[in-house]
């Protein structure tokens, strides 16, 4: 009896033990069958339901719809994991080789629709909303407009903010566009059309004619998730259509236009052999630093840059001053930058991302090659004098010709490191006050090749830029990483994540900046005092008192 107990009681044991295992096993069933459920959603979410429909009949393209603008499958020049679900690309609308919309339409989660019109001419027809239109029936070129380069301005009649920049033709690859620098909704922007303005004139006056088509909206990549970004709009030119005068953007195509781009075309202008460019975000704080914009200017042209173009968001009476005597000599272009968007809260640095992209295509066949850097940032040569005559020595050694840009590794020169032991014998206050000069101890280890570099771009191989390496080229191109042993770049700030703390990590000193001291601090001197009454520019501080040396240098270094 007690076998018969024990066995049963095992028994009982072993099918107790089974009915759990599959209670585990159908609930480890039941989780991933919830897991995937909530994937799917998710994905259905994103594809089906990322973008408000139905307004409009532009097209929301991501990472460029002209053919060009594709990676190379085998040979992707940079990933966008963040946001490679932003939007699909779609082909809408009139012209050769458009292709069918139906299976675009069935993504958007909209039904299949005919493709989106494109607007001929005056005697063209095209069928919208139910009604035959054609151009003249569109509202004409506004009364008292005259197109403007380089301005924001609004785009009416859209749900969330819409600004326009400048417009430039992109004809690279046999791919003409007009591409158009602007600001709108990161995600689920509105759709625009292009307008082109075709002057003509009649006796003394001059008349506009029109013809309309679909933009295609591109989210430049760096945009922080905020609520609005910079971004592309490419408008289609046909491959024997003239290039229009002017262009505006409008939500509705009978909506009169609020905004008038003139479109920049510097194709005609005969590409120098060897000239440089300097691109910096948008001045902003009211910035007022003279010596600093001063030593940055003089040792850049040291350095064999030709020109400067700045974004002026604020700026302050002594600075202004200052970029008016370069303007003035046709070395600085400064470009007004009202961006009605919340820095940080609404966008990235007051649209910095459109200001470098802009400044890129601005730049196109008119330098060689252009820096986008900021004015506490200095590519140095280790043993070129130039810029020029690096890029020169490196072609000798690798081939360059497929080079797209250049990029630069970046080395913190903390402000809170002591000053040079040169600058306690020196009785130059110009020279004791240049911070390339007196700030010569810099962090040891150097950040890798797209953090916190910086980089010099062929303008005519990119299409789209970013503040620390190039996001995009023209297929075919690519970076060349510049090794620290024949130039790096100098930065030079406070720590960058507040406190002190950083100048406990390891540091050297580099003297690099020496070989061009007396150019330098004289260049700089020259100005500064052909300014001094001119701007109003302050007193520079004496030199430090030769007798606290020994004081000042003890405390530096414990």
């Amino acid at each position: 009896g007690s076998k018969r107990s024990m066995g049963s009681t095992s028994g009982g044991k072993r099918r107790y033990q089974s009915f759990r295992n599959k209670q585990r096993a159908n609930m480890s069933f039941f989780i991933v069958v919830i897991f995937f459920a909530v994937f799917g959603i998710i994905v259905f979410t994103e594809i089906f339901l990322i973008d408000e429909r139905g307004r409009g009949a532009g097209v929301l393209v991501r990472h460029g719809s002209i053919p060009y603008h594709h990676r190379q499958q085998d040979k992707p020049d940079y990933e966008d994991a963040l946001q490679s679900d932003d939007y699909i690309s779609i082909h809408m609308g009139g012209g050769g080789g458009a292709m069918d919309d139906t299976v675009g339409a069935l993504l958007m989660g909209r039904p299949a629709m005919p493709a989106a019109p494109v607007f001929q001419d005056a005697n063209a027809q095209d069928h919208l909303n139910g009604q035959t239109i054609n151009e003249a029936q569109l509202p004409p070129f506004p009364a008292n407009f005259t197109p403007i380069d380089g301005a924001w301005q609004t785009v009416n009649g859209t749900r969330y903010k819409f600004y326009v920049f400048s417009a430039f033709l992109d004809a690279r690859k046999g791919q003409r566009a007009i591409r158009i620098i602007g600001a709108t909704k990161t995600r689920g922007a509105d759709r625009v059309w292009c307008r082109f303005w075709y002057k003509t004139s009649e006796g003394n006056s001059s008349t506009y004619a029109s013809k309309t088509v679909p933009a295609k909206l591109k989210v430049i990549r760096e945009n922080w998730n905020l609520k609005y970004s910079a971004c592309f709009l490419l408008c289609t030119l046909g491959n024997d259509q003239i290039v229009p005068t002017a262009v505006s953007v409008v939500a509705k195509v009978r909506q009169a236009p609020s905004n008038i781009l003139a479109v920049v075309n510097n194709l005609n202008e005969t590409k120098p052999a060897s000239k440089m460019g300097v691109c910096v975000k948008a001045l902003h704080f009211d910035y007022n630093k003279a010596l600093q914009l001063l030593e940055f200017i003089e040792l850049h042209r040291i350095l064999g840059v030709d020109h400067f173009t700045f974004y002026n968001h604020t700026v302050g009476p002594q600075v202004a001053c200052i970029l008016e005597h370069y303007i003035n000599t046709g070395l600085v272009t400064l470009l007004p930058w009202q961006l009605n968007m919340i820095s940080q809260k609404e966008i990235r640095t007051e649209g910095l991302f459109a200001a470098l992209n802009d400044c890129l295509y601005r730049s196109m066949y008119k330098y060689s090659h252009v820096i986008l850097i900021d004015l506490d940032e200095f590519i140095i040569p280790r043993h070129n004098d130039t810029l020029p005559q690096l890029l020169n020595w490196l072609s000798t050694k690798v081939n360059t010709d497929s080079t797209g840009s250049f990029s630069f590794q970046n080395a913190f020169f903390y402000l809170q490191w002591g000053d040079d032991d040169w600058v306690y014998t020196s009785d130059d206050p110009i020279a004791t006050s240049l911070l390339t000069l007196k700030k010569t101890r810099r962090k040891t280890k150097l950040h890798p090749h797209k953090q916190r570099s910086k980089y010099i771009c062929r303008p005519e191989f990119v299409v789209e830029t970013g503040n620390h390496f190039i996001w995009e080229f023209v297929p075919g191109h690519n970076t060349f990483n510049v090794p620290a042993d024949a130039a790096i770049l100098h930065h030079y700030r406070i720590c960058e994540f507040g406190g002190d703390d950083c100048i406990q990590t390891a540091s050297i000193v580099d003297k690099a900046t020496f070989k061009y001291r007396d150019r330098l601090v004289e260049a700089v001197g020259g100005l500064y005092e052909q300014f001094r009454k001119v701007c109003s520019l302050p007193d520079l501080p004496p030199p430090p008192r030769k007798e606290n040396f020994k004081l000042l240098n003890f405390f530096s270094n414990r």
